[in-house]
């Protein structure tokens, strides 16, 4: 049997290694168009920065490595160009000679993964995506030669804003040109707003609601008509699925425009797969079609479709989460599951608990405040999704999250999870257990809450804000108009609080709910703050970018 794979970095290789330790007697040929084969995309923007200083750390294998330990033929500089599925033929043109040949095949696995948005008018300027060894030689050599390069990045999703902490690393001015009202559009508003802050205080000039109409000598034209000296501009506007070849060879696009796979990671042709960022995945909320361009998502659904083909899979492919993490100037964002955003297009009900634990023990040295946001389906009290923006411990928070996900345990029972316990790593009451307790109370109704961008409305319907914080706190910082009631004054002075509804707010929410509890057994009809002062205070940034 002979098996060709298209593509040959995560899910190409990770079929072709698979597939090798299950069958020893198989010819099995990859084809990859760029000079590199199985090397870590995801450290590319780090080697721009100097924090990955070997570039040969990059490649984790060769052609010559991978004929050696697994027997596989590997041909780099070599693009597929069409694909006969009835002939069972592959059409295959090697970039350097400038040849062509036909290749047949028993099995055939696209693994072709996505390719960069690009098409930016003008001249005058180089620019380059941050997709592959070559794009990063070709940044670090207009790098080399500068000593304080201006830099724009093009787009501020993920792989955005790493170039943009990267180049920030390796001592350049960076500009950063974003279409929408936010940097991490997958963020809801109020949770991007800690990073917006960490790039202000970095230096970096954030453009949104920006595009880059066009190049010319030594500058980048903005849609608003400014004209911003560059040097280099990075292009990471975003990835569409490279399905060229697949379509022209008739095999099934889904409604996302990527290649529609069966749970087995079969096309609708016999003996093909497809596996990698050109594929759809079925998505683990509502399961529609979606696409998910995460590395370990490749890496196993590359392994499993190994597994069809040599008749040994067990399992069919589980929906994807979308658990997403990212690092951007001393900050951590992970994401998992549904955005309040993508809920409330869907016209999906949900409920919202906000925190902002610390990453351990606040008494042991270096704790780390985090904001968390929790969401919640409040029927079946299952988590529909997640946001974590902090320094440590997020990624052990947002890993918990989705295992709880994926079991399908509620958000009520994350208050009675065993988490490891030690004051330098977590807090006896962690961050896990604490989102949980809030989703608990709110499903028994034991707290009621209501939402930063619920408050100015209920205002103005007669609803009246108290401020259960200290007179210091207050005095830094307050919503204008609030009460001040301390909340170890509330049983002695509650009297002097109206006869109307009350929104009770601390700093990040718990004084809150213990105001909450006390008020209502006394008789009053008030709500928690959700998230308390620093939500509210984050949402009124994320409202002004908005209204900009």
């Amino acid at each position: 049997m002979r098996t060709i794979i298209i593509g040959g970095v995560a899910a190409g290789m990770s079929a072709a290694t698979r597939l090798r330790r299950l069958d020893e007697q198989r010819e099995i040929v990859v084809f990859e168009r760029g000079a590199h084969v199985s090397f870590a995309n995801c450290g590319l923007p780090y080697y721009v920065g100097g924090v990955i200083a070997d570039r040969s750390s990059l490649l984790l294998q060769t052609p010559a490595s991978l004929a050696a330990r697994f027997a596989l033929r590997v041909h780099v500089r070599h693009e597929v160009t069409a694909i006969d599925a009835a002939s069972k033929v592959v059409t295959v043109r090697d970039l350097d000679a400038g040849t062509e040949r036909d290749e047949p095949f028993d099995d055939l696995v696209l693994a072709m993964g996505a390719a960069a948005t690009s098409g930016i008018p003008g001249e005058g300027v180089p620019v380059a995506t941050l997709r592959s060894v070559d794009d990063v030689d070709a940044i670090t050599e207009v790098l080399a030669g500068l000593r304080t390069p201006r830099t724009v990045v093009a787009g501020g999703g993920f792989i955005g804003v790493e170039a943009v902490e990267n180049l920030a690393h390796r001592g350049a001015q960076v500009t950063l040109v974003q279409r929408g009202a936010q940097v991490l559009s997958a963020l809801d508003p109020e949770m991007a707003s800690p990073v917006h802050r960490a790039l202000s205080t970095a230096g970096v000039d954030v453009r949104t609601r920006t595009t880059i109409e066009r190049l010319e000598a030594g500058a980048v034209v903005l849609s608003d008509g400014s004209r911003v000296p560059a040097d280099l501009v990075v292009d990471a506007r975003g990835v569409r699925p490279d399905v060229r070849i697949a379509e022209a060879a008739g095999i099934a696009l889904g409604p996302t425009g990527g290649i529609a796979v069966d749970d087995w990671h079969r096309t609708n042709i016999p003996g093909v797969w497809a596996v990698g960022d050109a594929v759809e995945k079925t998505d683990h909320l509502d399961g529609a079609a979606t696409l998910v361009t995460m590395a370990g998502l490749a890496n196993r659904h590359g392994r499993a479709a190994a597994d069809d083909i040599a008749g040994v899979a067990t399992a069919p492919a589980t929906p994807a989460l979308g658990t997403t993490i990212v690092g951007i100037l001393g900050l951590t964002v992970g994401l998992v599951g549904w955005s309040e955003r993508r809920l409330v297009a869907a016209g999906r009900a949900h409920r919202v608990v906000h925190t902002h634990p610390f990453s351990h023990a606040t008494y042991y040295p270096g704790a780390e405040q985090m904001a968390m946001k929790l969401l919640v389906d409040p029927e079946t009290d299952l988590i529909l999704g997640a946001q974590i923006v902090g320094g440590a411990g997020v990624d052990k928070r947002l890993d918990v999250l989705a295992v709880a996900m994926t079991a399908g345990l509620t958000a009520s029972a994350l208050s009675q999870l065993e988490l490891a316990y030690a004051p330098q790593y977590g807090s006896a009451k962690d961050a896990i257990n604490m989102a949980g307790y809030v989703a608990e109370n709110l499903a028994t109704g034991a707290d009621r809450t209501i939402q930063w961008h619920e408050v100015d409305a209920a205002r103005a319907a007669g609803a009246v804000v108290v401020d259960v914080r200290t007179a210091e706190e207050n005095e830094a910082g307050a919503i204008p108009g609030a009460v001040l009631l301390p909340l170890d004054e509330i049983r002695e002075r509650h009297s002097e609080l109206p006869d109307a509804p009350l929104i009770v707010h601390c700093r990040v929410g718990q004084r809150g709910h213990t105001a909450s509890r006390l008020l209502q057994q006394l008789g009053h009809d008030v709500r928690n703050l959700d998230g308390g002062w620093l939500t509210w205070t984050d949402g009124l940034e994320a409202a002004a970018r908005e209204e900009v």
